[in-house]
């Protein structure tokens, strides 16, 4: 089958790979029809991580049921589903409490719970940029859609990067009537600013320097602040009447720049602490890491300066984290059924995934326009 491949920095290559094919009994395979290029592959297709060469990416996807292994009971070949990006077992004490993303049985990596598709140091598993997809465990990790084809650029947001903006409001302790402060204009970002529409915000500011983006955020009725143009923090005071907003969203994570483009790790995380009132919360969902192969001092990356004597001043609290998918998506594709959540409005290209090499290029590089690809790698 054909894949897409990571090669080395900056290097991805579409390539034929050996079939994906049924493991255990209680596998199903998948024939994807959408598979999304993620802001966090960009991690990887720039080097920042240890994704070892010839891995198969892509960990946001969906498809229709191939094949089921002989332990599968409920799900059913011919099935559409979407797949969380977390692989869970069900039944360890993590995932019993609805914490799929910390699955303790599913990762054999040292020191890391959790497991997912096409990443680093997230298990051994193959990721969905190709034509078919292994599904472990599939009963309890496949999320049943609607038969056809309506609705596939809404549906396709459900395998990460919508629970992952919802799940950053959540953990921010966002309540209806709200201002909340999102830092990142990137998809995850104007996820958790549609989110936090949905759930009942009066005001949400959207924090890039992306034309593209912020052009996004205000479609949807955020309010965008180009951080090029000035303090982010006084910016947001100057559109309240000087009042701190009550939550704000981390979707930036350790690659997060300023408007010269030197990387600062620490700078949304400062912001945020600033412009967030005492007593509020800061929900994090931007990615952090152990360990960044990109820096001269790997192990440094663990160690992010940020204020935290502000923070703990200030009363406020924070809770951080990957998304635990299965929590939110089944009312979340419901939303979408209905026609309340419409988180397509993001998307800016769809490619067969013969142009996915292309497409990653142009993404990284922040091309005008490329906000959302989406790959077809089936026709």
């Amino acid at each position: 089958m054909k894949a897409l491949v990571y090669k080395g920095t900056k290097q991805v290559a579409v390539e034929d790979v050996p079939d994906a094919k049924i493991q255990e009994p209680v596998d199903a395979l998948i024939k994807l029809t959408t598979t999304n290029i993620c802001g966090s592959d960009l991690h990887m297709y720039e080097g920042r991580t240890s994704v070892e060469q010839g891995k198969v990416l892509g960990h946001e996807n969906m498809g229709v049921v191939e094949e089921v292994g002989p332990g599968v009971q409920f799900v059913k070949v011919g099935d559409r589903v979407s797949v969380p990006f977390n692989i869970a077992c069900g039944s360890c004490r993590n995932c019993t409490q609805g914490w799929t993303s910390f699955c303790t049985r599913m990762n054999p990596t040292e020191g890391m719970d959790g497991a997912a598709y096409g990443y680093a140091n997230m298990g051994p598993y193959d990721g969905g940029q190709a034509q078919y997809l292994r599904i472990p465990h599939a009963d309890f990790n496949l999320l049943n859609l609607p038969e056809g084809h309506e609705l596939e650029n809404d549906f396709t947001m459900l395998s990460d990067i919508f629970p992952t903006g919802w799940h950053g409001v959540v953990l921010s302790g966002m309540q209806p009537g709200d201002r909340v402060a999102v830092f990142g204009g990137g998809p995850v970002g104007l996820m958790a600013a549609h989110s936090a529409m949905l759930m009942g915000a009066s005001q949400v500011f959207v924090v890039d320097k992306q034309a593209d983006r912020l052009k996004l955020a205000e479609s949807i009725g955020a309010t965008g602040i180009d951080f090029s143009a000035g303090d982010p923090v006084e910016q947001i005071l100057d559109n309240t009447g000087g009042v701190a907003v009550d939550r704000g969203v981390e979707a930036v994570g350790f690659q997060a720049h300023d408007s010269a483009g030197e990387e600062h790790p620490e700078l949304a995380l400062d912001n945020l602490v600033n412009v967030v009132r005492t007593t509020g919360g800061i929900g994090v969902v931007g990615v952090y890491v152990p360990s960044d192969p990109g820096l001269s001092d790997p192990s440094a990356a663990d160690r992010v300066g940020w204020q935290y004597g502000t923070f703990f001043t200030k009363g406020q609290q924070m809770g951080t984290g990957q998304a635990p998918v299965k929590r939110y998506n089944r009312q979340l594709r419901d939303l979408i059924i209905t026609g309340r959540a419409t988180p397509s409005f993001i998307v800016s290209h769809e490619v067969p995934l013969e142009q996915a090499p292309e497409a990653y290029d142009k993404f990284d590089q922040r091309v005008d326009g490329y906000t959302k690809v989406l790959l077809k790698p089936n026709g």
